[in-house]
């Protein structure tokens, strides 16, 4: 479903568009009920995903909430096929390419969050940029929420126009886990993203970003894929994930970056 103009423009004034109509009833119930058997089958694994680092002396404690905790399982397409279909969708590349600015569309990993009820923890605003920086920018992400989303059950919310500003200063005091300045970038100054289930949101990995705690009596969840334009190179070898450069779109027109020589394409 390719964008139109008002959208393409909104995409580029906010660095983030909200899509719906993508999939059918029928793909977001059978996504959601493979990302439930997913969780149900890794339930003895250790899925903790509390975003680390000094942030949350300024965000959790500051307003006394109780701990907190949030679960993460990467690479879905490698545990059911349900995944790997909605990777290869027509009508999400068409939105990507508008956004991104190629026909030529590569995964860099997907991942999936569950926000218990109650103690869902919210995540800092960051830049996904920090993760995995790349040569000419090309990298978005694409959220899939698999439940209704708003600020109570610990919804998606932005800084629209940050992705403008490029890259932000990293404040983090850990290696695995970046942020920038939450003083500078309040969650609570955010603008909330409210979206139905099966609702996606597309957005640039320099627009800044977080999430809120989930005070609703009922888990949210959602699963969130990452794409670079096959033109463009990592500057750092890092964030290294199975699949990283499968074509979707197109094709891998630099067959000399760092991802394909990784697997030896």
């Amino acid at each position: 479903m390719h964008l139109t103009n008002d959208q393409k423009q909104f995409y580029q004034d906010n660095g983030y568009i909200i899509l719906s109509g993508i999939l059918t009833p029928k793909e977001i119930e059978e996504l959601s009920t493979e990302y439930n058997t997913t969780f149900e089958n890794s339930s003895k694994y250790n899925t903790e995903a509390l975003w680390d680092g000094n942030w949350k002396d300024q965000v959790i404690k500051k307003n006394d909430d109780a701990p907190v905790t949030i679960q993460s399982i990467h690479n879905l397409q490698f545990h059911s096929a349900a995944f790997s279909k909605l990777l290869h969708n027509d009508k999400l590349l068409d939105a990507c390419e508008d956004v991104m600015g190629t026909e030529n569309i590569l995964l860099h990993h997907t991942k999936a969050h569950i926000k218990p009820p109650g103690k869902g923890a919210p995540f800092p605003m960051h830049q996904d940029y920090h993760y995995f920086p790349f040569k000419n920018h090309s990298m978005v992400a694409v959220f899939l929420n698999l439940d209704d989303s708003s600020p109570e059950n610990g919804g998606l919310a932005v800084y629209p126009g940050s992705h403008k500003d490029g890259p932000q200063n990293d404040l983090s005091d850990v290696q695995t886990h970046h942020y920038v300045d939450q003083n500078k970038f309040p969650l609570d100054k955010a603008t909330p993203v409210v979206a139905k289930k099966g609702d996606l949101v597309i957005f640039s990995y320099f627009l800044v970003h977080g999430s809120y705690i989930n005070r609703s009596e009922k888990t949210r969840r959602m699963f969130l894929i990452q794409l670079f334009g096959a033109e463009d190179v990592p500057t750092k070898d890092v964030h290294k994930s199975p699949g990283q450069g499968w074509v979707l779109r197109g094709r891998n027109v630099n067959r000399s970056s760092d991802i394909t020589k990784r697997y030896q394409l």
